[in-house]
């Protein structure tokens, strides 16, 4: 069994920076020292810092055998690459700290390190640090990551305006009992591909962790107040829905739409365009509804009838009863 400093060892000569000539070149030194460090890029952009913590028996199921070491580092990777996703930036650098569970904590460490090694190689992010302890209790990771927002700006949440055309990148729902809650694929591209595309006439984007029909309020809230109509027969429903709750949806016309709107965990983007620049979203693009100025979110139905959406996304609290 590792002591502390082999396993730190181990993690440092598997996280070494590679790419100088690249973005990686910005951080000057990784894991090894009490602090990392960034140099400024020379274009003066900003950096883009997020986190993200996940823990055993709520984000993923490690102790009960039903998740790997490495699909648990993949994911924690990943959901912190849609954040940087959802402002057009590109991820640059990762901080690590992770509480491991006492027994077994060495193949549990390594096969983390393995699975987030993947997953940063994936966008060109060095590994630059963190912390690492030991505890009787579950296993509990939590990753800060940083990124450069775009040389024009990042995309926020608060720049919607009425008359926009809301659009998302993939069907939506599912993703828990198909598994697809631990295999996120960040839309980092995309986004970037979305900015070169439509430039300033993109103004708010979210990524979709918690479900449409709650994030899309954060940035109708953040664009001060704002409201939405969402087409009900346009919004993609992956087959997820379908293969997984086969009977429900066949039952209820409004299942296969609260589960696209409801489940969370997509990581897919939402974003709001200028209608003039609707015509050159890309093909991987769906239109699924306008910003209003009307304060409420609401879904249109294929009859025409017009109904209020309350129902929100997932909430870390209420599902805890707090």
């Amino acid at each position: 069994m590792a002591r502390e400093f082999e396993l730190i060892r181990w993690i440092r000569e598997r996280t070494r920076i590679q790419g100088a000539d690249s973005l990686q070149g910005l951080v000057r030194l990784g894991i090894g020292d009490d602090c990392a460090i960034l140099d400024s890029p020379p274009d003066g952009r900003g950096w883009l810092m997020t986190t993200d913590m996940l823990m055993d028996g709520r984000h993923f199921r490690l102790a009960e055998g039903v998740h790997a070491p490495e699909l648990v580092g993949r994911k924690a990777m990943a959901v912190n690459v849609s954040d940087i996703a959802a402002m057009a930036g590109t991820p640059v650098a990762a901080l690590v700290s992770v509480a491991l569970p006492r027994e077994g904590f060495d193949a549990v460490a390594r096969g983390l390190t393995r699975g987030m090694r993947q997953e940063a190689d994936r966008f060109g992010i060095v590994l630059a640090g963190g912390d690492t302890n030991l505890w009787n209790g579950p296993l509990v990771l939590n990753v800060t990551l940083i990124g450069l927002e775009p040389s024009s700006g990042a995309i926020l949440r608060s720049g919607a305006k009425p008359g926009d055309v809301i659009a998302v990148s993939g069907p939506l729902g599912g993703s828990l009992p198909s598994g697809r809650d631990m295999r996120p694929q960040p839309r980092v591209a995309e986004a970037q591909e979305l900015l070169n595309a439509l430039g300033p006439d993109l103004h708010a984007m979210i990524d979709l962790s918690d479900g449409l029909g709650g994030d899309i309020r954060h940035i109708l809230t953040e664009s001060g107040g704002l409201g939405a109509r969402l087409r009900a027969t346009a919004i993609p429903v992956h087959e997820d829905v379908r293969n997984h709750f086969a009977g429900e949806v066949a039952s209820d016309d409004a299942a296969a739409l609260r589960h696209a709107l409801s489940d969370g965990e997509d990581f897919e983007l939402c974003f709001c365009v200028a209608p003039k620049a609707a015509r050159r979203l890309p093909r991987w693009a769906t239109q699924i509804g306008t910003v209003t100025d009307s304060g409420q979110l609401t879904v249109e139905w294929g009859d025409g009838r017009e109904t209020l959406w309350l129902t929100g996304g997932f909430d870390h609290f209420r599902s805890f009863g707090a």
